[in-house]
């Protein structure tokens, strides 16, 4: 007892010390209070010290990030389910804005906008944790955009490049192929040092669920990061689904990495934003987009560039994806963001489904950066390409009438079906560098000339891995160099006239 007397004692004393020395000060706390509650936004009073984009807390854990800022209440998005959030609720300030994880840890992993794994694989631990806003790079930061990015789709490739740094819209009405365009891009880069970024914003789950299974099996799986927004998510995460994936990929640029995003797609982030910012009672204006929806998507795609050596030499390309109603590229959103971005890869609806796959419309499809991204190989084959094919497709148009052609136009029609033909692909199936070398070669030497036009696919289907099998060291020299030179011309040409000759009648030899 004497013991345990002497130990309260001595704690005693010691509580009265720390007492003594005890500054007394009032602690200042903000709380908001949650006014209205609903349809993917809350409304709060209070909080007087809130700014921008800032993160905040409701009852349960659940977030919200601030987008508008008026004299007398706070507009945020609800970035969770919010089913035991009602008014009256306590909401504090974090102090911060909304930041995702980014890094290596990421590649191979299927996100929500948060960074939140939705693929069941364990906790993320990222290299930090950046803002889903930052501002684009500077001018004075960035290089010309000269470096090709592969997107193995041969009409692409061929008369719309792409370039590292580059923003390439992929338009089209629903169910043209935009995706297998953006796809086919994606999977090109399992033998590039490329890393890819795909958010997709109010897609079906089980569209995106085929997709990624896609990526696993033919692609760069590993270095992929999938951020999805599904149809059924918050509009809160569907909103920042785009900028979380760009920040994500920015991180592999800044590095002096390459990184490509796609942006599947754009149109239905206008809706959501548009749905948004009618229920926080802003003014609408035109088809009742709120006046921002042009710089909603140009501070995004303004994002994605090449840096200068100094900043480290990496480079972010878009690959935004937009839809149409009925082939009406003059619609608000479709404008816009033709305004914005370096060019277009078009999908006609009517060529689609003529079989013509990918349904690209090379007359209204263009690239504002053009050839100079393109290998010395691709641009020297495929320079007067774009033309030929333009004046087979308005012959064709005058051949219909039925009138009798002479032979010289009978040989140019001929010579064009099979440029069409070649220029067909099947869906995720996209070619080598060197394959879509050796068609430009079949085409421009007249090889294919010869050819049934119905063997012409099966001339296609097989080369690449033909090609790869008879000839690996061409193939690894156009692959490396990018160039074409006198002699490996001449064993590439020999190589096609062989592959081409047809094949003997039956009891011939």
């Amino acid at each position: 007892m004497p013991e345990l007397a002497e130990q309260l004692g001595k704690r005693l004393r010691e509580a009265r010390d720390r007492a003594r020395h005890l500054v007394l000060a009032p602690r200042v706390r903000e709380v908001g209070t949650v006014e209205t509650i609903g349809s993917g936004i809350v409304t709060i009073s209070g909080l007087p010290n809130t700014r921008l984009d800032e993160l905040l807390l409701l009852p349960g854990g659940v977030a919200a990030m601030v987008v508008v800022l008026d004299e007398d209440r706070i507009g945020a998005i609800l970035l969770d389910r919010a089913e035991g959030v009602t008014p009256g609720g306590e909401v504090r300030g974090t102090g911060d804005v909304a930041r995702v994880p980014v890094g290596e840890a990421l590649l191979g992993r299927v996100v929500d906008p948060l960074g939140r794994p939705l693929d069941g694989g364990p906790p993320i631990t990222p290299a930090r944790r950046d803002p889903i806003e930052r501002p684009a790079p500077a001018i004075i930061d960035r290089e010309l955009v000269t470096e090709p990015l592969h997107t193995g789709v041969l009409v692409v490739d061929a008369m719309i490049p792409v370039g590292r740094g580059q923003r390439e819209l992929i338009i089209g009405d629903r169910s043209t192929g935009k995706t297998s365009v953006a796809l086919d891009a994606v999977l090109a880069q399992r033998s590039s040092d490329v890393v890819c970024v795909y958010a997709a914003v109010g897609q079906k789950a089980s569209a995106v669920g085929r997709l990624i299974e896609e990526v696993k099996a033919a692609g760069p799986f590993e270095r992929s990061i999938f951020v999805v927004a599904e149809a059924d998510a918050e509009p809160g995460l569907q909103w920042i689904a785009p900028y979380a994936a760009c920040t994500m990929a920015e991180y592999f640029r800044d590095k002096g990495g390459h990184s490509l995003l796609v942006l599947d797609d754009l149109t239905k982030h206008a809706i959501v934003h548009r749905e948004l910012s009618l229920l926080l009672r802003n003014p609408p204006g035109r088809e009742a987009y709120p006046g921002d929806v042009f710089y909603l998507h140009a501070r995004l795609l303004e994002r994605a560039a090449r840096l200068s050596k100094e900043k480290g030499g990496g480079s972010l390309t878009a690959l935004p994806i937009a839809e149409t109603q009925g082939g009406n590229m003059s619609a608000y959103i479709p404008t816009n963001l033709i305004s914005i971005t370096d060019g277009q890869i078009v999908l006609d609806s009517k060529l689609f489904h003529e079989g013509q796959k990918p349904a690209v419309d090379v007359g209204k499809s263009v690239s504002r950066v053009g050839g100079k991204t393109q290998t010395d190989a691709m641009r020297a084959l495929a320079g007067s390409l774009r033309l030929d094919y333009a004046q087979f497709l308005e012959l064709e148009v005058f051949a219909r009438f039925g009138q009798v052609l002479d032979p010289r136009t009978e040989r140019a029609l001929e010579h064009g079906r099979r440029v069409r033909a070649v220029l067909e692909q099947s869906q995720s199936e996209p070619h080598r560098p060197a394959t879509e070398v050796a068609l430009l070669v079949a085409v421009q030497d007249g090889i294919l000339d010869s050819l049934p036009l119905e063997d012409v696919a099966t001339f296609r289907s097989g080369l690449g891995v033909a090609l790869r099998t008879a000839v690996p060291d061409l193939c690894d020299a156009i692959e490396r160099k990018g160039e074409l030179d006198d002699a490996n011309r001449g064993q590439l040409v020999a190589w096609l006239r062989l592959r081409a000759r047809p094949a003997p009648a039956a009891g011939k030899e």
